[in-house]
């Protein structure tokens, strides 16, 4: 094998048309997005973190705007015929954490403004859900045509301040507030896709939203995000060889120990074995085995919560539940089990049709090191015998 014909893995790109004209490797997700824009004119998917929703959302935009050239040879490419070209507004919220009331109110102005600009708007309004109508029908009244809103981590401003009872009421007003034009502008909308990690009631967030279908846990959609074990053994077969020839072990081993590491994810049953992405990557380029996910970041609404619950690291083991009890709305949650499954640190391993009951466990060693590595520091530090019987249990 010629290294020098591999191409660039996508480590931390998350524009789609950025990993093609660069010529990185593309995990082809393009049927999903097919499927997606077919289902239903309102979608919402919940992910992990680093996961690839970003990417996935970028993907779509690129879609909508009929950009063809940048899908050449993949699924889509094959199947759509029109490529029409729509107006798309694109809101990401990754970057509206940690604030409070003013701060979150200032971000979601600057981030119209900019979409006011391109569409040569001049907002005096000072309120997010009058200067959103505003935009929709104005870029639909210069195209002609109706318009596609990607919203991109919508609960990230509220995630890390879900302890915070005054403070997440107030937060979640204004994000309604936001939101609640994507209701009464529906006969100028096209489609609308919403990303996020966790589950929030379609009432107390989106507002008389009542037709967004949730498309988290049916099975057609289980590697929406993620790479499969078929898409690794395919799509980066030359990238395990890689790897295999650089540390000197058999490809079998390499699989073994990805597998080991990485893989074990299921957002739904039956399901594909799904690999972490963000994860995997950086194995495959740097040629080593690290807590990567880990590593980009422990989420402080995660160590709260953990905290409220008394849930000490050591109490993590397989446990049956319905999907009542862990695909829900988290800011209701009377247990850890839905924002664990959501976040990503338990994850289904099987199903009884029967009873109805999954199995959710740790996903994989990753995960199960992370936890204690990363958790721990904080329950020794508050109780130094409760840190001694949990290192007692590891």
């Amino acid at each position: 094998m010629d290294k020098s014909t591999l191409k660039l893995l996508p480590v931390g790109i998350q524009t789609f048309s950025e990993v093609i004209d660069r010529g990185c490797l593309y995990i082809d997700k393009t049927e999903y997005i097919r499927k997606m824009t077919k289902c239903s004119k309102y979608v919402f998917l919940s992910r992990p973190r680093r996961f690839g929703k970003s990417l996935l959302v970028s993907t779509l935009q690129s879609y909508f705007e009929g950009k063809k050239e940048l899908f050449k040879g993949l699924y889509i490419d094959s199947v759509e015929k029109e490529w029409t070209v729509y107006p798309v507004l694109k809101f990401s919220m990754a970057s509206a954490k940690h604030q409070d009331k003013a701060q979150l109110n200032s971000f979601l102005g600057s981030m119209l403004e900019r979409e006011e600009r391109k569409w040569g708007i001049s907002s005096h309004s000072e309120y997010a859900n009058d200067r959103l109508t505003n935009l929709i029908i104005e870029a639909n009244r210069q195209t002609g045509r109706k318009v596609v809103v990607l919203i991109d981590e919508y609960d990230a401003p509220l995630l890390d301040v879900s302890h915070k009872g005054g403070l997440m009421d107030e937060m979640r007003q204004i994000m309604r507030n936001f939101y609640s034009p994507l209701k009464d502008c529906d006969p100028y909308l096209q489609f609308v896709f919403i990303t996020g990690i966790t589950k929030f009631s379609q009432l107390s967030i989106f507002s008389e939203l009542n037709n967004l279908k949730n498309i988290s846990m049916l099975p057609e959609f289980a590697g929406v995000c993620g790479i499969s074990e078929d898409e690794m053994l395919t799509q980066m077969s030359d990238y395990l060889d890689d790897y295999s020839n650089t540390l000197g072990i058999t490809r079998q081993e390499t699989v073994s120990e990805l597998k080991n590491q990485y893989d074990g994810y299921h957002f739904t049953w039956p399901s594909p074995d799904i690999y972490n992405p963000f994860s995997l990557l950086n194995a495959l380029q740097d040629k080593m085995l690290k807590s990567y996910w880990f590593e980009s970041g422990t989420p402080t609404f995660l160590i709260e919560k953990l905290k409220d619950f008394n849930i000490e690291p050591s109490m993590f083991k397989p446990t049956m539940s319905m999907s009542s009890s862990f695909d829900v709305p988290t800011e209701n949650m009377k247990s850890i089990t839905p924002l664990l499954y959501q976040s990503g640190y338990l994850t289904i391993k099987d199903y009884d049709r029967i009873s109805q009951l999954y199995t959710l466990d740790i996903p994989n060693q990753e995960i199960r090191i992370g936890l204690m590595e990363s958790l721990l520091p904080n329950y020794v530090s508050t109780s130094s015998e409760k840190g001694l019987s949990t290192i007692g249990h590891m």
